[in-house]
C-alpha cells in the first residue's frame, strides 16, 4: 500500500464528501490542488480555449 494517494472530487460530490471518503480509506489530506478545465473550440479557423469548470484534487498520506 502506498503512503500517498490522490483523491479527486467527483462530479456531484461535495468537498466534505471527498474528505470523508479519504478518512474512510485511512488517509488525511496534506495538500489541495485546483486546476481549471478548458473546452477547445474552433472559431473562424482559430482554436480558442474556454474555461468550463474546475478540478479539485486532494493529496493524502496514510494515517499512522
Amino acid at each position: 500500500m502506498s503512503k500517498k494517494k490522490k483523491f479527486y472530487v467527483e462530479q456531484n460530490e461535495t468537498i466534505d464528501q471527498c474528505l470523508e471518503r479519504m478518512k474512510k480509506e485511512g488517509y488525511v489530506p496534506v495538500r489541495r490542488m485546483e486546476q481549471p478545465v478548458f473546452k477547445e473550440e474552433v472559431i473562424n479557423g482559430q482554436k480558442k480555449y474556454t474555461p468550463i469548470g474546475q478540478e479539485i484534487v486532494f493529496e493524502g498520506i496514510l494515517i499512522p
